[in-house]
């Protein structure tokens, strides 16, 4: 009849076997790893840096930090820059990790008066860096911006593309 393998050729069966349930399952404990998503932008600290209150205006803010998008401003206004960063785990929910809210305001001359960098820690809207001339009606109108951004979804951003 039928000649059976050898044992070469069965070793080297089994061994290719193993490689593919090895790589199978290195593929599936990737798809398990968090996935990390990042929406909008904020300036970093060595770039806000390089505006300096009471003397850059809204030309040179635009200039070197650019215009933020759309939602951060508004005509005769404060500037502001979101980043949110969140974490994708598996079947669960996206959950924020970090948000970073640049807010940069103007005087009536359109020159810098503040530039504020504010976070969430424990759900609070935290000042994290301020560089400020004046402080002005700031939480009333912080605490609108972030009413707003606690309102996006991850989802939502990645339906508008």
């Amino acid at each position: 009849g039928r000649e059976r393998p050898s044992m070469t050729q069965t070793g080297t069966f089994r061994q290719g076997l193993a490689r593919i349930a090895l790589l199978g399952g290195l593929a599936l404990l990737a798809a398990c790893a968090p996935q990390m998503r990042f929406h909008g932008f904020a300036p970093s600290d060595s770039e806000l840096a390089q505006i300096q209150v009471g003397r850059d205006t809204r030309d040179t803010v635009s200039e070197r930090l650019g215009r933020p998008g759309m939602g951060g401003v508004l005509e005769g206004s404060d500037w502001f820059w979101v980043q949110s960063d969140w974490r994708h785990e598996h079947w669960r929910p996206a959950v924020e990790v970090d948000r970073q809210v640049v807010a940069i305001s103007f005087d009536n001359a359109n020159r810098v008066a503040n530039i504020e960098r504010f976070g969430l820690r424990d759900g609070q809207v935290v000042p994290l860096s301020r560089r400020v001339t004046d402080m002005g009606t700031r939480p009333g109108v912080l605490s609108q911006v972030f009413r707003v951004l606690g309102q996006f979804s991850p989802g939502l951003a990645d339906n508008a593309r």
